[in-house]
């Protein structure tokens, strides 16, 4: 527990959350880099939630920057895009930025050098565009959601209008350590932000949009309050810099004092919820017709050479991203966590061969100290973790039913509310990794339903065997019996066919 968290506990300021070291220095004052395309690019079909994309482009083909090379599937689903001009060299597996290592299908790109656009197709004026045009367009460029829920966006807005939501709001808390991915974007592209906010407003239906940025990013709040002056739907509002501002049941409460209910979602509070970069996604999609193929990412941890910010081709590798801000230090000999995300909710990975997706805003390189490697020992009921959760849970009961196997229990004390935001590991001063316990018990309940429901489904296979065997059977009887039926009939038949021919009656 740093001293602000500390001195937080004993004011009283807060009652959840944690306030950890932000990190964010030299890397958010450092110039924006832009990233020109390696020599390969790996697109994963599934950059969102919902449906992979299905590839519409063939091995060999030639394709320019923009073009569409997976078009979504299903009603949640999103395109994916070349991100430069170059060939199609074929669909193939690429390690998913995940702790499980596994593979996930992606289109393999090999960039040309030349950069070459598609037309872009823009729009003069995007607020004379009717709801339904604009999440077309949107749907069409693929954008998702940039904070890393990368939900759909025009899934999103078409639900809002329908829900009849009365406020929007922009998430720029970035309350995870050492990213400043939003806080850059809001100082550097404040005029196209806030023209996205505007559009979503108008395209969703609701009446007002407000702008969460926590105080620690006096800058950006500046540039976002010059960009939204004369505009009365739009407002720039400070929150306190706390962990997990950023989660957007936290932002909704700050901002309008509305709670979403525990097992629902901020439609049903009337609040529609985007990131920053979402909306800048959404403006360049609709007035510029560009579709979503490169990100802002933060490059950061002890172990970078140059820490900062970088527009990356989405597809490119970690490890090429790396490459082109000058490596680790020492060739990474102090290397001790590699973190897709930030070090508080992200992923921890084995390897940097792994890919840029929509989701992804930092790349993260932390020596032990950074990673805390620390044994874990007995829980001494503190009550830290408790304190800390922003989810009013009791962090130290469900994990200690969870080292039972008791999942039911540690369900009825709000498993399924939990975050993974990671407050009480952090607050823990035993170490107990609380937020593996509980991402291993979502997975085995996980498990457990699929195997429910694999055992309800072979029930229904064996059942409907079963009726249609019996089914089968009393038809075959019916058969039979009417087989008989038959031949006795034609046997009467016969048999009286004869004894009138033995009288010398006339059939």
């Amino acid at each position: 527990m740093n001293l602000r968290t500390l001195l937080d506990k004993l004011l009283g300021s807060a009652d959840w959350g944690i306030h950890p070291d932000d990190h964010k220095r030299p890397g958010a004052d450092a110039p924006v880099r832009v990233m020109p395309a390696p020599s390969r690019l790996y697109l994963p079909l599934s950059q969102h939630s919902g449906a992979p994309a299905r590839p519409i482009v063939l091995v060999g083909q030639k394709v320019k920057k923009g073009e569409c090379l997976a078009e979504a599937q299903g009603m949640v689903s999103a395109p994916v895009h070349a991100p430069t001009s170059g060939t199609v060299l074929a669909v193939a597996d690429v390690t998913a930025p995940h702790p499980s290592g596994l593979a996930m299908p992606a289109i393999m790109l090999e960039p040309d050098g030349l950069d070459e656009w598609i037309e872009l197709k823009g729009c003069d004026d995007p607020f004379a565009l009717s709801p339904a045009e604009i999440n077309k367009k949107v749907a069409a460029a693929g954008v998702v959601g940039m904070g890393g829920g990368t939900f759909p966006s025009a899934v999103k807005l078409t639900g809002a209008n329908r829900a009849g939501i009365h406020t929007v709001i922009i998430n720029g808390g970035e309350c995870e350590p050492y990213l400043s991915c939003d806080d850059v974007l809001m100082r550097t592209q404040a005029a196209g932000i806030v023209a996205g906010v505007r559009l979503i407003v108008h395209a969703s239906g609701a009446k007002r949009a407000l702008i969460g940025i926590e105080d620690n990013k006096p800058e950006a709040i500046a540039a976002m309050q010059a960009a939204a002056a004369g505009y009365d739907t739009v407002r720039v509002c400070p929150v306190p810099a706390r962990f997990p501002m950023g989660f957007d049941k936290q932002m909704v409460k700050t901002l309008t004092g509305i709670e979403v209910p525990a097992d629902g979602r901020s439609f049903d509070a009337g609040v529609l919820v985007n990131n920053v970069g979402t909306a800048l996604a959404v403006w360049q999609a609709v007035a510029e017709g560009r579709p979503l193929v490169s990100r802002l990412v933060t490059l950061g941890g002890a172990c970078v050479n140059a820490p900062g910010n970088i527009d990356v081709p989405l597809g490119a590798l970690a490890e090429d991203v790396l490459a082109f801000a000058g490596g680790l230090k020492g060739d990474g000999l102090g290397l001790a966590r590699r973190v897709i995300g930030g070090p508080m909710m992200g992923v921890q990975v084995q390897h940097w061969r792994v890919p840029v997706m929509k989701g992804v805003s930092g790349i993260l390189a932390l020596d032990a100290k950074e990673a805390r490697l620390e044994d874990a020992s007995d829980c001494i009921r503190c009550g830290s973790c408790v304190e800390a959760c922003p989810m009013g849970l009791l962090p130290s009961d469900m994990a200690a039913n969870i080292r039972k196997e008791a999942l039911g229990e540690a369900v009825e004390l709000g498993l399924k509310d939990c975050i993974a935001c990671g407050c009480c590991a952090y607050v823990c001063p035993s170490s107990i990794p609380l937020v593996q316990h509980f991402t291993y018990a979502k997975n085995e309940l996980a498990a457990r339903d699929r195997a429910t429901l694999r055992m309800e489904a072979t029930k229904k296979l064996a059942q409907a065997r079963e009726a249609r065997l019996a089914r089968e059977a009393q038809e075959k009887a019916e058969a039979a019996a009417r087989r008989k039926a038959e031949r006795a009939a034609a046997a009467a038949k016969t048999a009286a066919a004869a004894e009138a021919s033995k009288q010398g009656e006339p059939t």
